[in-house]
């Protein structure tokens, strides 16, 4: 089976619960999926995992991997990579995280990775996420918004995907804003004819979209589950 790169149009797109709930009904399968969130940031957890979404992620998959071979990186800061890197003084080695990536590849039939903000957050100075998606030699599926902006910040999240030479295998669309008007209701149709990607699943307004077995049902219904086991 193929593994995926899981990429957003932005921060807060709904990345990290789409992975999730792909992840929990993937399991439902029985198909032994891994999940990685390579580098993160925020505030550490006081108990558990420092990333709550690496918490979400790894009860959603019901795996047994540790912490920090799910998230190889993390910084205490709620920023970009690049920028907690800088003002907490740490150096992020990469070799570290393709190191537990490859051993993640060898343990599940498949493993869905997540990213952290744009394609393009640095996670170093010269170091983008879309390098990232590039060196791991992943097909990519884009989780973007449903309202005001998704069309610009999903085709320039395209474009670079072009420019990268990284395989798109299509989009989510998160209506995670329960507030978007009727323009936004047309953004489907819209972004498919722009970006001649297909359209994956269309994710309605979820209020407990924190419990993963409650988006899990959703996407089950909103998505061919098929598309991530053929």
């Amino acid at each position: 089976m193929k593994s995926y790169f899981i990429a957003g149009t932005d921060t807060g797109v709904g990345k990290t619960t789409i992975t999730a709930a792909i992840a929990a009904s993937l399991r439902k399968r029985n198909i032994d999926v891994g999940v990685m969130k390579p580098v993160a940031t925020g505030l550490a957890q006081k108990t558990g995992f420092k990333s709550q979404d690496v918490a979400l992620l790894h009860d959603a998959a019901q795996v047994n991997d540790d912490e920090k071979t799910i998230n190889p990186v993390f910084l205490p800061l709620p920023t970009s990579p690049y920028d907690a890197s800088k003002i907490l003084n740490m150096k992020i080695d990469m070799s570290i995280v393709f190191e537990r990536y490859r051993y993640l590849v060898k343990s599940h039939q498949m493993v869905l990775v997540e990213g952290i903000g744009g394609i393009m957050t640095p996670i170093t100075r010269d170091f983008f996420v879309a390098d990232m998606i590039k060196q791991m030699n992943l097909e990519t599926i884009v989780v973007t918004r449903s309202t005001l902006g998704t069309i610009n910040h999903t085709v320039l999240t395209i474009e670079l995907c072009k420019k990268y030479q990284i395989p798109v295998k299509g989009l989510i669309i998160n209506y995670f804003d329960e507030k978007g008007g009727p323009a936004e209701r047309n953004s489907p149709s819209t972004l498919h004819e722009v970006t001649g990607l297909p359209i994956l699943g269309i994710i309605p307004f979820v209020k407990d979209y924190q419990k993963f077995e409650v988006m899990a049902n959703v996407v089950e219904k909103n998505m061919d589950m098929n598309v991530f086991i053929s």
